[in-house]
């Protein structure tokens, strides 16, 4: 239903201190209920900033990790043992 204003009845904003038909219940309440709101969005950027630094954290290991298989390899430290070898073989 619109009101006379042009907003819903639903979308309107009430401040609890100043609306008189309210108890004080209904006051205590309605701060639990907007408290437990403002966690749950606070839950939920917090979730999604974790898991942004968790993949952050995860392609930095992954990458070195992967350079550091790349820039020290098992065959080409063979390579060069066995090169030294054979230039030792040939000197002797």
């Amino acid at each position: 239903p619109q009101e006379p204003g042009g907003e819903a009845a639903f979308a309107r904003r009430i401040d609890p201190a100043r609306e008189p038909g309210l108890s004080p219940e209904q006051r205590q309440l309605m701060a639990q209920v907007e408290f437990a709101q403002r966690q749950r969005a606070l839950q939920r950027r917090l979730r999604s900033r974790n898991l942004l630094l968790a993949l952050g954290i995860g392609a930095l290991t992954c990458g070195i990790y992967g350079y550091t298989f790349y820039s020290v390899s098992q065959e080409r430290f063979l390579d060069e043992l066995e090169q030294e070898a054979e230039a030792a073989r040939a000197r002797a």
